[in-house]
């Protein structure tokens, strides 16, 4: 049977929590690096290991997330209360990580994005498993996931909108310290704001009995699920190519076209047409399958990525088309299309072990999208130092080390895009087949 067309108005207030949540992933990812190798005189070496350091943890936090979210159920529900208690861990560590004090270092950075990523893990794994059950619908989900993607694209945009327009008001600086002391104020303002709303207007599904599976039992049949496997790596190998160019991005901006306080206007074209390509994304995934779209979106930014090789200092405009190509596929691949197969392949899961796991994968998802935003940036770190490219500020770097960067920006993560499409192409949970899932799912549930 299928479900209800969900409304408007829930998928409005549920998307809200991703906008606050998404402001402080990108600035932590562009900007951050760029601080605190420049102005706080981080080695880059040293930036990329904490990154790497910091993702250890979740190997332990993201799987006892989504045991605890999957098994401990309140009188609010099993996903709200997670929702609400991650916003004041998130809003501290942003406010120490984004505004540090005088005289902080390496390990200052190392703490805070620890504490951060604690309150990403509580808060993501929660959120999108709710977001998984509010829907059994093949093209629902992929409403569901696009609504909350524009939300996060809108977080984003909103990262380098906010300093744009205080330097058209009131010539305020766009450096990367500006930049990071603004949008670190703006998501503290904003974080309980949109949690509330969603906690409070989106009904949380109720979860029919089910039967228990042992986590040891039941993290083996997760890692023996055939399409979770191949949209996991797919995944992953796609997001470390485009996480090698997101704490690049600054570094290319700044150094090879010498622009530097051009970069929130460059990024807010990128996440405007980011936000505009999700309708057709979503479109597209109903008419030649989820999977069919997702190889579509990797095909496009791996082969206009490498454009940006050809440019050099000054060459801002030229920027632009490529810019703008890459933002339109980023609206398909980097959220919107695999999360709303990995619902999918959740109902595969509970068809097979009789118990609805949604928290448990998306902890393993979690762990897969924040590892490979660590290895991607650990990966960009590391490139420039054995380049030798000096990022200290006020340093000169050669024709060779700007090569170089342009290299490692540009073509380098095209590898990683196009082997993401190869794995995904012949992904098995086409529409037909989850429709069937579905039809057994809810014939073992009223019997």
């Amino acid at each position: 049977m299928k479900d209800a067309r969900l409304k408007n108005s829930t998928l409005f207030y549920y998307s809200l929590t991703e906008m606050p949540v998404m402001m402080g992933f990108f600035p932590a990812a562009v900007f951050i690096p760029r601080f605190y190798t420049s102005d706080v005189g981080v080695p880059l070496a040293l930036v990329g290991t904490y990154i790497l350091v910091a993702r250890i943890v979740d190997i332990f936090t993201d799987p006892l997330m989504g045991y605890v979210s999957d098994r401990v159920k309140t009188p609010w529900g099993n996903r709200k209360p997670w929702v609400l208690m991650s916003g004041p861990i998130m809003m501290l560590a942003i406010y120490m990580l984004f505004m540090p004090p005088e005289g902080a270092g390496g390990g200052h950075m190392l703490l805070w994005m620890l504490i951060l990523g604690l309150g990403q893990t509580m808060v993501i794994i929660t959120y999108w498993s709710w977001g998984a059950e509010l829907s059994t619908d093949y093209n629902e989900r992929s409403r569901v996931t696009g609504w909350r993607a524009q939300a996060g694209i809108i977080g984003n945009f909103a990262t380098q909108f906010i300093p744009i327009a205080a330097a058209a008001l009131f010539a305020y600086s766009t450096d990367a310290q500006s930049v990071l002391k603004l949008v670190g104020v703006t998501i503290i303002v904003l974080m309980p704001i949109c949690l509330l709303a969603t906690v409070t207007q989106v009904p949380e599904p109720v979860r029919p009995p089910q039967e228990r599976v042992p986590i040891f039992e039941g993290l083996k049949l997760m890692f023996t699920n055939k399409p979770f496997l191949r949209l996991v790596v797919a995944f992953m190998i796609g997001s470390i190519g485009l996480n090698i160019t997101t704490p690049l991005y600054l570094f290319f901006v700044s150094d090879v076209l010498g622009a530097e306080d051009k970069t929130p206007y460059i990024l807010s074209i990128y996440m405007v047409t980011s936000f505009a390509s999700v309708p057709f994304w979503v479109w597209l995934s109903t008419k030649i399958s989820k999977h069919r779209a997702y190889v579509a979106s990797f095909a496009l930014i791996a082969f206009t990525h490498p454009f940006y090789l050809l440019l050099g200092e000054g060459d801002v405009w030229w920027m632009l088309p490529v810019t703008i190509a890459t933002g339109f596929a980023s609206g398909g691949f980097s959220q919107m299309l695999p999360n709303a197969m990995k619902a999918d392949v959740i109902d595969y899961d509970t068809l097979r072990t009789g118990e609805n796991r949604a928290a448990l994968f998306f902890s393993a998802w979690s762990f897969a999208q924040k590892s490979t935003a660590s290895i991607g940036a650990a990966i960009a770190m590391f490139g420039l130092a054995l380049l030798g490219f000096n990022a200290e500020s006020g340093a000169v770097n050669g024709a060779e080390e700007l090569f170089g960067l342009r290299f490692l920006f540009s073509a380098f993560p095209s590898i990683f895009f196009l082997g993401g499409a190869l794995i995904v192409w012949n992904f098995p949970i086409t529409a037909e087949r989850q429709k069937g899932i579905r039809a057994e799912i809810e014939a073992r549930t009223q019997a």
